[in-house]
């Protein structure tokens, strides 16, 4: 019996749905994007689906699994379909250092490079002391995959895993994160650059940031996720919400 799609709710503009497209596409598992605007992520239905409100969620009607939470989403993937341990691995120590490795992204690099990125990005008041303070970790995380890298390749084993792969969304926007140029995000950590360059020229990856161009493009998004005549999120929120009130005042005039 062939495998059925599995389905992956998604924002186009964050990065951590793309680290389970990402693995989609390495294992070869047939998917189908549901795409969703910002302000629809704490709506129905996909709350429906995650009660907290975020994004990536995935639907799989091979299992009847319905899941949320990137790293539970991965691990799921590759015990469910990587039969062959292509992005793990079957030994104890070498599964285990993985696992360990794909923790310290979704619990250190995701929530500070995000942080930095609000505050450097996307907050409408400049604060000096919490830019600091985010951008210090971030460089602080570079500097735990740099020594990670010493003297091998990859994170875990010979091979590239998931504890590699889903690191790359953020870190390819590193520049962004840090507000510098793009050729200089890497400065101070040549094996994380090296590393993360040889898994951003995968076809996998190249795909995937075709698809999410092509969806930002179709809501009307810039590279940040805000749409094109708005300046910050606060402004964008705003928008959001006079956009819901207005909706609700149709409703309840009908």
């Amino acid at each position: 019996m062939s495998t059925k799609p599995i389905r992956v709710w998604l924002a186009p503009p964050g990065p951590n749905p793309w680290k389970v497209v990402l693995v989609l596409e390495e294992l070869q598992i047939p998917y189908e994007i549901k795409s969703i605007k910002f302000q629809d992520i704490k709506t129905k239905p996909l709350i429906d689906l995650n009660p907290n409100g975020r994004v990536p969620a995935i639907e799989d009607p091979n299992t009847g699994l319905v899941l949320w939470e990137t790293g539970a989403i991965i691990l799921y993937l590759v015990e469910q379909y990587d039969v062959v341990k292509k992005l793990t691995y079957g030994s104890l120590q070498e599964k285990s250092h993985v696992q360990q490795w794909l923790m310290f992204q979704v619990s250190g690099q995701g929530p500070y490079y995000g942080q930095a990125s609000w505050f450097h990005v996307l907050h409408s008041e400049k604060l000096p002391s919490a830019v600091n303070r985010y951008v210090d970790e971030v460089k602080r995380v570079c500097g735990v995959l740099e020594q990670g890298l010493t003297d091998k390749k990859w994170l875990v084993g010979d091979k590239m895993t998931i504890a590699d792969l889903a690191f790359v969304p953020w870190n390819d926007r590193l520049d962004v994160v840090l507000m510098c140029p793009a050729e200089s995000k890497f400065d101070g950590f040549p094996r994380v650059k090296a590393w993360h360059e040889s898994m951003i020229a995968r076809p996998s990856w190249k795909k995937a940031m075709d698809t999410r161009a092509k969806l930002m493009d179709e809501q009307g998004l810039m590279w940040n996720g805000m749409p094109k005549d708005v300046s910050n999120m606060e402004e964008y929120q705003a928008r959001i919400r006079a956009e819901k009130d207005a909706k609700a005042e149709a409703k309840a005039s009908t």
